[in-house]
């Protein structure tokens, strides 16, 4: 029976000032993602993002208790029950910052399985860009999610004036990351932002997404 039910984008924004790059970053993937679901199937596209500069207090509370507060509780729900999760940290000391992984070890090891993620980060500097690769992919193949292929990295240059190099490529990155993940979401192909094959796209824009998925546990 096919499903009316809408498709539910969660973006987790572990940034900490406000305003903030990290929030702008994560609001900018779940727009991309929800023009890209729209675009491709009738399904209504619900978008939340979490603040987890919010739930601070709660998550120590939940860390060193065991009891979450109902609005913590509430957070790691929608996340675990999201059609599509996007992550985005600011980077401290080369690596996630400590309220982002503090909220993922409250999430159930297995409560992530098979879910289709887009990973991103924000830093002051282009330098600390591999953070994605050897912090948070490993973090969420742990726990058992599904990375798209494009991660985001937005160093503070990518948000420069228009006409910079860095600000033409931040925005094609965020569309292909939401791209990746809209057809993720629909089970079709975790390549780049547009269903035809492409000379950008390459032969990983007609690899279907469950041998992708294939793939990666045979890895």
């Amino acid at each position: 029976m096919f499903s009316t039910s809408p498709l539910r984008i969660v973006a987790v924004s572990a940034g900490l000032s406000q305003p903030s790059s990290t929030r702008l970053l994560a609001d900018r993937l779940a727009a991309a993602t929800r023009e890209r679901l729209a675009a491709e199937q009738d399904r209504n596209v619900e978008v939340r993002v979490i603040e987890l500069r919010d739930l601070a207090v709660d998550i120590a509370n939940h860390l060193v208790s065991g009891f979450p507060s109902a609005g913590l509780r509430e957070a790691i729900d929608a996340v675990t029950e999201a059609d599509g999760l996007i992550a985005v940290t600011p980077v401290f000391t080369a690596s996630y910052s400590g309220l982002f992984k503090s909220f993922f070890d409250l999430v159930d090891h297995t409560a992530l399985t098979g879910k289709p993620v887009v990973i991103a980060a924000t830093g002051g500097t282009a330098r600390h860009s591999l953070v994605l690769e050897h912090a948070l992919r490993p973090l969420f193949a742990y726990l058992r999610a599904v990375t798209v292929p494009t991660s985001v990295y937005a160093a503070s240059e990518d948000w420069g004036s228009s006409g910079d190099e860095y600000t033409e490529g931040l925005p094609s990155r965020i569309r292909r990351a939401g791209g990746e993940l809209a057809s993720a979401v629909l089970g079709r192909t975790v390549s780049g932002a547009s269903r035809a094959a492409s000379l950008d796209d390459g032969e990983d824009a007609v690899v279907p997404f469950e041998q992708q998925l294939a793939d990666l546990r045979l890895d």
